[in-house]
């Protein structure tokens, strides 16, 4: 599914859109002077506080007392977002990810065959793998047994020395005592030397000793875990992101079988089973699945290099997109690192080298870039290393520089040999390349005509925006509106000191069937480029975004809705960073107004009419109007219900799954016919409400 997260703004504090209360007209000189004073006074302010913080200094204490020692899993509860990346379902999720991981280690070293991942109701989990069994003698340093000291104590596990793991993604040996930290309930089952042991936790802290209860041949751990509420506000698992999860592993460590059950709802039990012989080669013809390929062979390697295992595996797609996703010792690292920089290189060298030894680029053309190799293709990166280095307990970049060496050795090679043994396909690969570079050159042109001709031809701002007064991007926020008709209401209405109106002329073009210079030929386009003030492709720049608030505005009709996608998917493909950022919002116009007598409500939904009728309705006559287009609100009730920061509801847009947004905009909004008309079929009974 296309996740693009909406959000509305006083769902999360931080990302709270700011509350600026709109002032009488006349009042604005009056600001102005004030603002004036207000900056010759502050000027002052460093000194006056540095003299009360000596006072403060001297009067005050400050002893060893005022110096705390957090003990234990302490710091965890304390800071969970150091541990877990946050504590809203991400960090939630988090959880279960940590103590998989330690499975999948497992598996890894070769020891565990099947892992198990369960969902019980009342929230509920556990985690079962077939491996040899956390250790439960007792430990030479702590005095404790090894269960306790691992699930108990921060920086202790296999991973550090002793040769128990070669490799693994549990660096920090944090994992599971995270998750035990971070529970108000937490079982460790153990099956080992013959026997069977438990131990009970509580927020970090042993309910008793470790256990032995009875005897088995069998040997694994088993993790049974309830997550603290007081650490999540809220505790919903979302079982299609674990199936994601889980199916990435899979296809990761391959001959491992993963099995996911989830029993929170009797009678509605559901169980999936993950198995893959193929590895990274097998994942990549899934991410492909559903796009017409551009070669038959996927491109596959894999080898050791200076200890370090490499696989890296591609195939190329007629999309414009790439995808690239790296792992390393299974970990999903988004924001890549040296083992993709590695690949890059050795694709743009490996492919350059072969396009001039085959004639493909002559003498005087200049070399393909890595955009270039890159246009249209869908890559995996895994690495397996010793003793990774990550950036932060999330890990989210790789830092081995001995990973990029690796990787960009074992690339090129593999792929050296993939060129010569499949001529179709490496001319297939050469010639989508050579099309990027000519549309890249022809955008580069496109792009010097649209935004570097200046001022002297009028392109320095579009004439039909309304920009706002205010220069700091932080405050300002731009409205883009569908006609004149409620560009010009939304002038009226707006506060322009920090409101901008934007109005586009009809639909706008379909960036996902056109390339960056056909895309520069359309007015709408060019308008909204140049508002937004960050440039585009290469010469993107988030820094000069103009504003942090884009609300998009349309009519709550089909033609609103497609408009709304249009500018979306322009966003998504060409300002990616920008709807990262949280900076894309969908502005939420009134369906309804409703009146009886003097007492007027606006309505967003069917329901909400319908209780307002019911509550204002009584005794008396109740007239409903159906607001079609924003046109039709004058310029105080556009304010009041749609613009004024005190009152109105934005959705915040986000990207929860790159991969699955970009298949759901191919499906929608590319050439393919068939695939549109099934998603259609599949989800039309969902539609609760159709305008036609």
């Amino acid at each position: 599914m296309f996740k693009i997260n909406i959000k509305s703004k006083d769902e999360e504090e931080p990302k709270k859109v700011e509350k600026i209360a709109k002032p009488a007209k006349d009042e604005r000189k009056t600001e102005i002077k004030e603002e004036k004073k207000a900056d010759k006074k502050a000027d002052f302010i460093p000194e006056i506080g540095a003299d009360v913080a000596k006072k403060e200094r001297k009067a005050g204490e400050y002893g060893a007392k005022d110096i705390f020692v957090l003990k234990g899993l302490e710091p965890v509860r304390l800071r969970p977002g150091m541990y877990i990346g946050g504590t809203g379902l991400d960090g939630l999720h988090h959880l279960i990810w940590e103590v998989v991981n330690n499975c999948l280690d497992e598996a890894i070293a070769g020891y565990a065959k099947n892992v198990e991942v369960n969902l019980l109701p009342n929230n509920r989990v556990s985690i079962f793998d077939d491996g040899r069994g956390i250790p439960v003698e007792k430990h030479p340093d702590t005095g404790k047994s090894t269960l306790e000291t691992v699930l108990t104590t921060l920086h202790a596990g296999g991973k550090f020395g002793g040769g128990a793991y070669k490799v693994s993604g549990g660096l920090h040996g944090v994992g599971v005592s995270v998750v035990c930290a971070l529970s108000t309930f937490m079982e460790a089952e153990i099956y080992r030397d013959g026997g069977v042991y438990k131990q009970e936790y509580f927020r970090g802290t042993p309910k008793s000793a470790v256990k032995k209860v009875g005897d088995s041949k069998k040997t694994g751990t088993l993790i049974t875990f309830d997550a603290d509420s007081q650490i999540f506000p809220e505790i919903r698992y979302d079982a299609k992101r674990i199936l994601n999860y889980l199916r990435q592993q899979a296809y990761l460590t391959k001959g491992v079988k993963i099995v996911f059950n989830d029993e929170r709802k009797k009678g509605e039990e559901t169980s999936y089973t993950f198995y893959f012989e193929g590895g990274i080669r097998s994942y990549v013809k899934y991410l492909v699945s559903g796009t017409d390929q551009r070669h038959s062979n996927i491109f596959s390697t894999s080898a050791t290099k200076d200890d370090i295992y490499v696989e890296a595996s591609f195939q190329y797609t007629k999309e414009m997109e790439c995808t690239e996703e790296s792992f390393c010792n299974n970990i999903y690292t988004p924001d890549g690192g040296t083992h993709i920089s590695g690949f890059r290189s050795a694709l743009t060298r490996s492919l350059n080298d072969y396009a001039r030894k085959e004639g493909f680029l002559k003498e005087k053309d200049e070399n393909l870039s890595g955009d270039d190799v890159r246009e249209g293709m869908t890559a995996v990166v895994s690495v397996k290393i010793r003793n990774p280095q990550f950036e932060g307990q999330t890990k989210a970049k790789l830092g081995n520089p001995e990973a990029k060496a690796a990787v960009e050795a074992v690339t090129m090679e593999g792929l050296s040999d993939y060129l010569e043994r499949n001529p179709s396909d490496a001319k297939s690969i050469i010639e989508n390349c050579i099309l990027a570079a000519k549309a890249r050159l022809a955008a580069k042109a496109a792009r010097q005509t649209v935004l570097r001709k200046g001022a002297l031809e009028g392109l320095a701002l579009p004439g039909k925006l309304a920009d706002c007064l205010s220069r700091k991007a932080e405050e300002s926020e731009i409205y883009i509106v569908e006609g004149d008709s409620a560009g010009g209401s939304s002038k009226m209405a707006r506060d322009r000191r920090f409101q901008a109106i934007l109005p586009l002329r009809g639909k706008i073009l379909n960036v996902e069937r056109a390339r960056l210079d056909k895309m520069l030929e359309s007015k709408e386009i060019k308008a909204l480029i140049i508002a937004m003030g960050t440039g585009i492709g290469e010469d993107f720049n988030i820094e000069n975004l103009r504003y942090h608030r884009i609300v998009i505005m349309t009519d709550a009709d089909v033609d609103g809705a497609h408009i709304r996608t249009l500018l979306l998917t322009f966003f998504y493909r060409h300002f990616k960073p920008v709807v990262e950022a949280g900076h894309i919002y969908i502005a939420q116009p009134p369906l309804y107004k409703i009146s009886s007598g003097k007492n007027s409500q606006y309505a967003y939904s069917d329901d909400q009419r319908d209780k307002i009728v019911k509550e204002i309705g009584k005794g008396g006559n109740v007239n409903i109007q159906r607001y079609k287009g924003l046109g039709e609100m004058n310029p105080e009730q556009l304010w009041e219900t749609t613009m004024n920061p005190e009152n109105r509801t934005l959705l915040q847009v986000s990207v929860e799954d790159a991969h699955d947004a970009d298949k759901t905009l191919d499906v929608l909004m590319g050439e393919e016919v068939e695939p549109r008309k099934k998603f259609i079929q599949t989800h039309a009974k969902s539609v609760k409400s159709l305008d036609i």
